[in-house]
């Protein structure tokens, strides 16, 4: 890995370089200051899993950037893809001109949906966008207004996102009022909450009559709220709850789908067919599009021009989510996927031997987790100690990203082409720098 000095021959990893803070400096001046950074430096370049700093610094991304780079950064394939499509049309809006790009991606797509039933796609810019589509979708559809989300659960920061999203600070704090019929129940986490489906349904009747729901909206595993897995049992008889109560249920698939959990979608791992499905993040390998992708009974009932938007489904964004699909299908990144998770589960198992610091070890496929916590009896979580792990493992060379409420989680959103030494060597860092609090 390649290291840049100052002068005075001190490792700048971790740390704003020279050209760095010419760059911070400058962005202070007309950038909103809501808008920061977990790194303190500014990218020049990447490629796959590494990052160069414009100081020449070299840094493994497992942050995969925010979760779309399942692909890695700057594929070959998909910056051919954006190139190609650039030269023959960048923009018509799909609502004057339609075009094929469009229309290629949502055949593909509609071919990893899980269930029978047909399918229908509509695109959008941004994972909120997905999902506040899906909601207008199910109330549409069901004529019923409530919408039904979880504790932790995050959907986004628009108006509805926004009041769907769980925690309050920085999300939600002195942005209301909320929008109304919003209604939040437990999520079943095994290692805090494990209720039974019978329990969830006694916390839901006592907010909310079935008959009155248009939709329950549920990530199949907890990004921004801590990759939080549920009970085994509890999608497969939320499925059955829906189903018996005309309810449409929406899996947001932004962060879990696209292959990160080892099947395209993480729902198909439960066993069920959501009604509607929100896609995001990897989808283009970063640029802005989104989708709704849902049984062709419901995404049928709405009227032409009641969804849309100016740029949505971009063609130059839909060449990209073809070469995405491409790349997954070519290097078989559904199998890395599990591979990668094999690998993480059995060195964060060691983590959690060695380290009282380490009080679960959590997820599917290549997304993981580690949930750090002061003590293994009461749970109490470990945050400021996740936040020196965070910082301690930056100076090492490896960007990683915290999660959970209280921000005591370290997730895994590490690209799929992450070569085995890559692994070897962030693993090794995070060891070292869980071992460097552990002693402190």
């Amino acid at each position: 890995m390649q290291q840049s000095t100052t002068e005075a021959g001190k490792l700048q990893l971790g740390q704003a370089g020279p050209k760095s803070q010419e760059l911070v400096k400058r962005k202070e001046k007309v950038v909103a200051p809501a808008c920061t950074s977990l790194a303190p430096f500014m990218i020049a370049e990447s490629r796959g899993t590494v990052v160069r700093d414009v100081d020449g610094n070299e840094y493994l991304d497992f942050t995969g950037g925010w979760g779309c780079l399942v692909v890695g950064h700057t594929h070959p394939k998909v910056v051919q893809a954006i190139r190609t499509q650039s030269e023959k049309y960048v923009h018509t809006d799909f609502s004057v001109i339609a075009y094929e790009p469009y229309i290629a991606l949502a055949e593909r797509l509609v071919q990893y949906a899980p269930g029978e039933r047909p399918k229908r796609v509509a695109f959008f810019n941004s994972g909120a966008e997905a999902v506040e589509n899906a909601v207008k979708i199910a109330r549409y559809h069901t004529k019923r207004r409530a919408v039904v989300v979880f504790e932790g659960a995050f959907h986004g920061r628009t108006l509805l996102t926004m009041t769907m999203t769980h925690k309050a600070s920085p999300y939600k704090a002195h942005f209301g009022p909320f929008a109304p019929d919003v209604y939040r129940v437990p999520f079943p986490n095994p290692y805090r909450t494990p209720l039974s489906f019978a329990e969830w349904e006694t916390h839901l009747k006592a907010l909310v009559a079935p008959d009155e729901i248009a939709a329950v909206v549920v990530e199949p595993i907890q990004g921004e709220g801590g990759f939080v897995v549920p009970t085994p049992e509890f999608l497969p008889k939320l499925r059955e709850f829906c189903s018996q109560h005309g309810i449409v249920l929406v899996a947001d698939e932004v962060q879990t789908g696209v292959g990160r959990t080892g099947t395209f979608f993480a729902s198909e791992q439960f066993g069920i067919e959501p009604d509607l499905i929100c896609l995001g993040k990897s989808l283009a390998s970063g640029l802005p599009l989104s989708g709704v992708l849902g049984v062709a009974e419901v995404m049928d009932s709405v009227p032409d021009s009641a969804i849309g938007g100016t740029y949505v489904g971009n063609p130059i964004a839909c060449a990209a989510g073809l070469a995405v699909l491409d790349v997954i299908e070519g290097e078989r990144l559904l199998e890395r996927a599990r591979a990668l998770g094999e690998k993480l589960e059995a060195r964060f198992r060691a983590f959690q031997e060695e380290f009282p610091l380490v009080g679960d070890v959590r997820g599917l496929g290549a997304m993981r987790a580690l949930e750090l916590v002061k003590d293994r009896e009461t749970k109490e979580p470990a945050s400021e100690e996740t936040a020196h792990i965070i910082q301690s493992a930056l100076r090492r060379g490896v960007i990683l990203a915290k999660a959970g409420l209280y921000g005591n989680v370290l997730r895994m959103l590490l690209p799929l082409v992450i070569a085995d030494e890559e692994l070897q060597r962030g693993l090794d860092v995070i060891e070292a720098a869980l071992a460097e609090i552990s002693s402190s």
